[in-house]
């Protein structure tokens, strides 16, 4: 009874690890795309991951810092190179004067928006399964996540 126990506890690992593994692809092939789109609008993927948080609501340089995982230095360069294009603007906080929150222009809106649209990896694949199945990857990856 052990022996049987083992032989199918074998299949899963080898079915995690090709899981695994195909995440690994398709993370490696978003980054290829996403850095290629952010340069045809002349920006590093970093500027481009920045402005795309920013179009969603302006933020304080330490919390651009936590959503991307790097420090807050770097966050500072990537603002003001991408505030030099017009893109981005530095405003006080409503809430604490003393706070100054990166904001998306106009420009910066629509670039990250064009951006957006030139990605074609994602949407193509995900385009092949049907509503339900990208439902049910969606949960899934949620659930992966350790989000609701």
């Amino acid at each position: 009874m052990t022996r049987h126990s083992h032989d199918s506890a074998a299949p899963a690992d080898a079915l995690t690890v090709e899981v695994v593994e195909l995440i690994g692809t398709v993370v490696a092939r978003y980054h290829e795309e996403y850095e290629h789109a952010a340069a045809q609008h002349s920006l590093t993927g970093a500027q481009a991951r920045v402005l795309a948080l920013l179009s969603r609501e302006p933020l304080p340089m330490r919390r651009i810092a936590q959503q991307l995982k790097c420090e807050p230095s770097n966050v500072t360069g990537i603002v003001d190179r991408l505030e030099a294009r017009g893109l981005v603007e530095r405003r006080p906080d409503p809430d604490d004067r003393r706070v100054k929150l990166a904001a998306v222009t106009e420009e910066g809106r629509t670039t990250s928006a064009r951006l957006r649209e030139s990605l074609h990896f994602a949407r193509e694949p995900l385009a092949a399964l049907s509503a339900a199945d990208r439902g049910v990857l969606r949960d899934l990856l949620k659930r992966m996540l350790g989000a609701s």
